[in-house]
């Protein structure tokens, strides 16, 4: 009888075992699948069809950076003259700004934009040549508009580079 006894006390604890060994095995179903990561999905971005755009031109002397949004600012597309390859004090001149000008217009184009208002922002030496980029690439550009932020006497400036 003392055998019969153990009997159930052993059925409980492996009951309550169980649990934990399938909690543990939870952890572990997603390891057998590529390192526990699931595949990526890629969504498609829908296509727009946007005639008319603004092109948002930011020039400094380190970089050129070309946003196309629509008319209600909405990003469409960009390009940089660092995201074209161009490294360094290159990314600052004024080829690798019509390169990225370029090469955006194309982006553009392919959502149905025909036309563009330059919207020019920076001292960079990049500002014109990126507004040509896009005409040469076929894209027409109705206006140039420099809205870089000028101080009617703001803030005090950092003191003056000696070199």
């Amino acid at each position: 009888m003392a055998k019969e006894e153990q009997k159930p006390a052993a059925a409980a604890a492996a009951v309550k075992e169980a649990p934990a060994k399938e909690a543990a095995g939870a952890k572990d179903a997603g390891a057998g699948k590529e390192g526990g990561k699931e595949p990526k999905v890629k969504v498609k971005k829908a296509k727009r069809n946007v005639p008319r755009a603004i092109a948002h031109i930011k020039s400094t002397f380190n970089n050129t950076i070309i946003t196309i949004t629509d008319l209600n600012g909405d990003t469409l597309c960009w390009d940089s003259a660092g995201s074209m390859g161009f490294k360094g004090s290159r990314k600052g001149t004024p080829f690798a700004a019509q390169r990225a000008g370029e090469n955006v217009a194309d982006k553009a184009k392919k959502m149905g934009v025909r036309e563009v208002e330059c919207r020019v922002q920076g001292p960079g030496a990049g500002r014109d040549s990126a507004c040509r980029g896009l005409q040469s690439s076929g894209i027409e550009v109705k206006s140039v508009e420099d809205v870089t932020p000028l101080p009617h006497n703001g803030c005090r400036p950092k003191k003056r580079r000696r070199v």
